[in-house]
């Protein structure tokens, strides 16, 4: 059950932001997760970005929050904030918070949920609300055999198709062992990306980087 502290913490939590630039990262549950660490602390260097976390429930298993240095938000934040009419509403004051939120990695599931409209957690809530008209970049991260499924190139050209920008898997040797295409970007080419969004907020930019 949601307490005053609940609120107040998100309330300072949110206003206290002291950059310019307000980066919001979603991680979900591919093996890529291992890097949030690395994208978190990369993207605090970009001069005048704050950053917050969320979290899908599956993504913990890949990381240590003791190793992330901002603020990481989940599923269990948002019920225990939410108690009655006039709470605040997690995925709505983190959509409000945000100049831009990055998917990185964006597991296959998670892509799947988002191109069908589905939002059954923090996640998906924040990314079902987003105003389109800040940027939502996404960095898929799968199986070379999951990538190579027709059903994923579909997902894919939804989602550019909603106005968000497709930051391209990469071919590598995966964790699993399997070489191909399916490995999340590099770290600092999503760093690189996100910068050029906050550099040129009101340019039009292609819906994919390479």
């Amino acid at each position: 059950m949601q307490t005053p502290q609940h609120v107040s913490s998100l309330e300072t939590d949110l206003t206290k932001s002291c950059g310019t630039s307000r980066v919001l990262v979603g991680v979900t549950g591919s093996v890529a997760a291992l890097k949030l660490p690395l994208l978190v602390s990369q993207l605090l260097q970009l001069p005048g970005v704050d950053v917050r976390v969320v979290t899908t429930e599956h993504a913990k298993h890949f990381y240590d929050p003791a190793d992330v240095s901002v603020k990481i938000y989940s599923d269990k934040d948002e019920w225990e904030l939410w108690t009655h009419r006039t709470d605040p509403v997690l995925h709505i004051e983190l959509r409000r918070w945000a100049d831009l939120l990055v998917i990185a990695p964006l597991d296959a599931n998670t892509l799947g949920k988002i191109a069908n409209g589905i939002c059954d957690n923090l996640l998906t809530c924040v990314v079902r609300a987003w105003d389109t008209s800040r940027p939502l970049l996404f960095c898929p991260a799968m199986n070379t055999a999951m990538w190579q499924h027709p059903i994923t190139a579909q997902q894919v050209s939804r989602l550019t198709e909603f106005g968000y920008v497709d930051v391209p898997c990469i071919s590598k040797k995966l964790v699993c062992g399997d070489e191909g295409k399916g490995a999340m970007a590099e770290v600092s080419t999503i760093v690189s990306v996100v910068n050029q969004y906050l550099q040129k907020p009101d340019e039009t930019f292609s819906k994919t980087c390479s």
